[in-house]
């Protein structure tokens, strides 16, 4: 659970930011990910899931300064 307490370490404002703007490589654009599931990373949070408009496999990285 640590990549939980990583991930809810960041602000409310800053998560949803995050989750709203994440690439996808289908429709070129900055997406919103829906379906998503925070990966375990030895140091950062991944966010996987897919494109809310295509449903293409997207997944961002967020860097984690501790």
């Amino acid at each position: 659970m640590e990549v939980n307490r990583k991930w809810l370490s960041i602000t409310e404002q800053t998560r949803k930011m995050l989750i709203g703007n994440v690439c996808c490589g289908q429709c070129l654009d900055a997406v919103t990910i829906k379906d998503v599931i925070i990966a375990s990373d030895p140091i950062d949070v991944v966010l996987e899931g897919k494109c809310a408009d295509c449903g293409h496999p997207v997944a961002r990285v967020v860097e984690m300064n501790e």
